[in-house]
């Protein structure tokens, strides 16, 4: 059976007509919310990379696997192979619906070098303090952008912090940074080789 991904499904009500404007919002809530529903069993059987993939596909953000340029969006086009074979090293989550639910995802991903979050509208505060804390992330997380998302705000970069091995940072259309020489002055003391590019009002 081929499971539609957000996008997909986004498409066929579309133009199908089938729910209302007024309607829609709900639907869709509900709709992201199952989307970002953590399956630790699957997570067993596949492994942490794949199960991520899907999460990740499922909710209209891309991955690239260890040693391939191009990068994946069609949950139904994710390879197969051996247990363990493909290994996350980037997430480009631009318009994807993820949120703090799914988190437990990033957990067992030891090989994300490139995570973007751009217009992603449940991006929070409190998803980059769950992102600073997952070790792996800590080790390999090396370039970040955070860029139009309108729920972060000064609290959620500082945590940024923890990633120790982060040598890029693009932040951009962020109105919930108020305070951003001092936020960017916290990082560069917790991170003094940690390169910022800062596209802020």
């Amino acid at each position: 059976m081929r499971l539609l991904s957000k996008p997909a499904l986004q498409a066929v009500l579309s133009s199908q007509k089938t729910l209302s404007h007024e309607g829609s919002r709900p639907f869709w809530g509900w709709l992201n919310a199952v989307f970002n529903k953590v399956d630790y069993e699957r997570i067993k059987a596949v492994g942490p990379d794949r199960a991520a993939a899907e999460w990740l596909t499922r909710c209209g953000a891309k991955v690239r696997f260890q040693g391939f340029d191009r990068w994946q969006h069609d949950y139904n086009g994710l390879p197969t192979g051996p247990l363990g074979r493909y290994k996350i090293q980037g997430i480009d989550a631009t318009d994807s619906c993820i949120m703090y639910k799914g988190f437990d995802h990033l957990d067992g991903l030891e090989h994300v070098e490139e995570l973007k979050l751009t217009k992603s509208m449940y991006i929070e505060d409190a998803c980059l303090e769950r992102i600073s804390t997952i070790e792996n992330l800590q080790a390999s997380l090396y370039k970040m952008e955070v860029v139009s998302c309108g729920n972060v705000t000064d609290k959620g970069i500082i945590a940024l912090h923890k990633l120790r091995s982060l040598e890029h940072l693009y932040l951009s259309d962020l109105p919930g940074v108020v305070e951003k020489e001092k936020t960017v002055e916290r990082l560069q003391t917790a991170l003094p080789g940690l390169d910022i590019e800062l596209d802020l009002v």
